[in-house]
């Protein structure tokens, strides 16, 4: 990949957010000594299956373990949104790590994904393909283990898709304007850039203030700008397949990502890459 598309794989978003958005008050600044992030960074690491990619019908892109013919187990769906005019190729990297890992991903083919509905429509056509005899996916998807992920609008879609019971839990990346966060029907994981001045996070952690609801987390990626330069890259994909290997598949290794005492759960300890970390209550009592 060249330097440029690697400049723009995550996103071509214009969001410009020109909100006014209030800091939400109660949240610390990580003041722990940085220490090596031994479960985080073993989700940067590829999966252990193989993946395939795959029209969808012609609204999605599909990825998923080359080897799901012979699965014994039905796989977890993660639906994905582009950032503004972005396409799935230039999340590519992200898509095929997180099927490698065993999670069925279904990306919509738009760089309009803020109503949710095109990410929806993706877990949908799997969970239809899981019923028809014949289809690669017929008994291979888990209906109720469905998570919603994406990029500045399509991280707005992720909100708005989680307002739908079918999503049980949700990853907006550096979101814009996009759904209602008091909406959300399951754990979220709110992701900043330190220096994203399309989507402050100021702004982003305005969104996460409003999901006491729900469990939820908020993390400010060190250094990262909207487009995730060189190895914020690397990091963020490594948290994101932590989040959703925990609450998808019950990967327990995952849970001292995000929980547990804050002298032990990485997030908190991981400061060369977390600039800012904050669990609300309901996070927190999950320990």
């Amino acid at each position: 990949m060249t330097s440029r598309s690697l400049r723009r794989g995550f996103g071509l978003s214009a969001i410009a957010v020109a909100l006014v958005v209030a800091q939400a008050p109660g949240f610390t600044a990580v003041a722990s000594p940085a220490t090596a992030a031994a479960v985080e960074r073993h989700y940067e690491q590829p999966g252990p299956h193989a993946v395939t990619k795959a029209p969808g019908g012609p609204a999605h892109t599909l990825y998923y373990p080359a080897d799901i013919a012979s699965s014994t187990v039905p796989h977890p769906v993660l639906v994905w949104g582009n950032g503004t005019n972005a396409t799935v190729d230039q999340y590519d990297q992200f898509l095929r790590h997180i099927a490698s890992w065993g999670i069925v991903v279904a990306a919509a083919n738009t760089g309009r994904a803020g109503s949710g509905e095109e990410m929806l429509a993706g877990a949908h056509y799997l969970i239809s393909e899981n019923s028809r005899p014949g289809s690669v996916f017929h008994g291979k998807i888990n209906p109720g283990r469905v998570g919603a992920a994406g990029h500045s609008q399509g991280g707005g879609g992720a909100i708005a898709a989680g307002a739908d019971p079918l999503i049980t839990v949700t990853a907006p990346v550096q979101p814009g304007p996009q759904g209602s966060v008091p909406m959300l029907q399951g754990p979220a994981l709110f992701i900043a850039g330190q220096l994203d001045y399309i989507v402050p996070s100021f702004y982003v952690r305005g969104r996460y203030a409003r999901a006491g609801h729900v469990p939820a987390v908020f993390a400010e990626l060190r250094g990262s700008d909207h487009f995730f330069p060189g190895e914020t890259r690397t990091r963020l994909i490594g948290v994101l397949t932590a989040w959703f290997r925990y609450w998808l598949a019950d990967d327990t290794k995952a849970k001292t990502v995000f929980f547990g005492p804050e002298d032990q759960t990485e997030l908190y300890l991981d400061t060369a890459a977390w600039s800012s970390v904050d669990r609300n209550t309901k996070a927190t009592a999950i320990g």
